[in-house]
């Protein structure tokens, strides 16, 4: 089968996927972000229903910021934008997979994802360096 053909237009079939979904009891689901083509995994974010009728209308991830209380677009701030190649449901319905194309870094550390921190020799330790400096990425 082939991947999803975005934007997808049609606010029907947007939102038979959407009917797939489980969202808990704040509206929210969690939603890992991969590369597409190298399988990556880059981040996990949540999204409420808005967001996910936004990305799939767009083809731009949004997620929902709890922090912000708002919809965040994914690079509105830093440019590191993720274009949004599948969007898949797990068996659940409960959490999302969103196969993206993601430009430049995924993580506000200016790393590459933000999986970057794992057990060595019995500590917790930094496996990645940042490629960006964050105040670069946000103008702080």
């Amino acid at each position: 089968m082939p991947p999803l053909a975005l934007p997808v237009d049609d606010p029907a079939v947007r939102a038979r996927l959407i009917d797939a979904m489980r969202f808990d009891e704040r509206g929210l689901v969690p939603c890992i972000a991969q590369q597409h083509d190298s399988g990556e995994v880059l981040m996990m974010a949540w999204m409420n229903r808005d967001a996910v009728e936004e990305t799939l209308a767009t083809g731009r991830v949004c997620y929902w910021s709890r922090s912000r209380n708002r919809l965040w677009r994914k690079g509105e701030e830093s440019g590191q934008v993720q274009r949004l190649v599948d969007l898949r449901v797990d068996c659940d319905g409960d959490t999302l997979l969103a196969l993206v194309d993601q430009l430049g870094v995924a993580c506000h550390t200016g790393r590459r994802n933000c999986f970057f921190h794992a057990l060595r020799d019995g500590h917790v330790a930094s496996i990645a360096e940042p490629l960006m400096d964050p105040k670069a990425l946000y103008g702080r």
